[in-house]
């Protein structure tokens, strides 16, 4: 009976080593990056999430909350765009936040997910006045550090 309760012993600590070492593998291929503060709406805050997937590819999650309509800001814009600088040197806009009842709750809150073949280097949302914009414009509502 000793035997038999050692092995399963055994057994289990190896389970739980092997799943410690998977925990730690996937937590280290996702990166979270905080925004920085922005001058332009000093109450806003969020993060940017950059995975890798199997196909070489990198999903991009940002999460924001506490970010005023742009309606709201001086001067008044339409929509938050979404840019992506890569190792190039290019800076690629990757789509709009939207802000519409049905996607921004009553706190502020915003979600933005999408899927880019380049790795960026850094994250940043503009204020425009049209969300098809090829440059961004000169209201950097957040950004993040280079990652």
């Amino acid at each position: 009976m000793t035997h038999t309760n050692t092995s399963n012993i055994t057994i289990r600590s190896a389970f739980v080593l092997f799943s410690l070492v998977m925990l730690t593998t996937f937590n280290s291929c996702a990166k979270k990056v905080s925004f920085q503060t922005s001058p332009i709406v000093p109450a806003a805050e969020g993060s940017v999430k950059l995975t890798k997937d199997n196909n070489n590819n990198y999903g991009i999650k940002i999460y924001l909350a506490n970010l005023a309509e742009p309606t709201r800001l001086m001067p008044s814009k339409t929509s938050y765009v979404v840019w992506m600088e890569t190792n190039e040197n290019s800076t690629k806009n990757i789509g709009q936040i939207n802000t519409s009842s049905s996607f921004m709750s009553s706190k502020l809150t915003a979600s933005f997910e999408t899927v880019s073949p380049v790795k960026p280097t850094k994250i940043y949302i503009t204020a425009e006045d049209d969300p098809g914009v090829q440059y961004p414009g000169t209201q950097v509502v957040l950004t993040t550090a280079s990652f």
